[in-house]
């Protein structure tokens, strides 16, 4: 289903979901509907929302007993699916650490074989409120995402502190990836992505959701495209859509100064 790519190009989906506190039935059906409408629209990336599996307050009403080391049953699955789809998949969900226990709030990257390449553990990660179940990571590593052989991965408020996007710089990291879950508002992004983008020299892909939350409402929050220290794209939505770009990999720019979307 992937389309094949004739100039050097990626076709980047946005999955800019409304998930449901700790429906992770209804969420993982939804994920998996919108993976394969974005590849049937010609996606070679595919990026998902912060914690898009469970919702972002999921704690108060499911727990986290659920939270396993990953691959789990269902990751796999969507590994297969990745596969099956030729596809590079940007999947937000919790994991425990199979040796400490701790609980993370991680992003992975599965490749187009099926196979799970690397993730990050969100670093600033809240120690109160809905995000005090996890543990905040202590490294930034660029992984593999075909075509590429080394992206950089932010969760949110990882943009918020500068060495994290210029540690993934100095690695060799040719692009940034997020996946957040940031309502606009008081506490919303205030050019952090930006200046990610300013400092590093390297383009970032801002995947946010949208919806109601029991904390926060997300239904003004965008998904973002920055580049030279300027937002290059803002996408937003009431209701989960899936958002596509096409991305010039020779001048690391926009091909199109457009998007399609396609509602859910």
């Amino acid at each position: 289903m992937m389309r094949t790519m004739a100039t050097p190009s990626l076709r980047i989906a946005f999955l800019h979901l409304a998930p449901i506190p700790g429906d992770l039935v209804g969420n993982r059906r939804l994920i998996e509907t919108a993976v394969m409408q974005a590849a049937q629209a010609g996606a070679n990336w595919i990026l998902t929302p912060e914690l898009a599996v469970c919702g972002y307050s999921f704690v108060d009403r499911i727990g986290t007993d659920w939270i396993v080391p990953q691959p789990d049953e269902w990751m796999t699955q969507m590994g297969r699916l990745a596969a099956r789809l030729r596809i590079t998949l940007f999947l937000s969900q919790p994991e425990r650490d199979l040796r400490t226990k701790q609980l993370h709030n991680s992003l992975f990257v599965i490749t187009p074989d099926g196979r799970l390449s690397g993730a990050h553990r969100k670093i600033n990660s809240l120690r109160v409120g809905s995000e005090s179940w996890s543990t905040p990571g202590t490294e930034a590593i660029p992984v593999a995402a075909a075509p590429l052989d080394k992206v950089g991965l932010l969760i949110c408020a990882d943009a918020y502190s500068p060495g994290i996007a210029d540690s993934l710089r100095r690695q060799g990291a040719r692009m940034l990836v997020s996946a957040a879950a940031w309502a606009p508002g008081f506490h919303g992004p205030n050019g952090e992505w930006e200046r990610c983008t300013r400092d590093t020299g390297l383009p970032l892909f801002v995947c946010n959701r949208t919806g109601p939350d029991l904390t926060m409402d997300f239904t003004k929050a965008e998904s973002v495209v920055a580049k030279d220290g300027d937002r290059r794209l803002s996408m937003s939505a009431a209701r989960s859509t899936i958002f596509l770009i096409e991305w010039d990999l020779l001048r690391q720019d926009l091909a199109a100064p457009s998007y399609q979307r396609i509602e859910l």
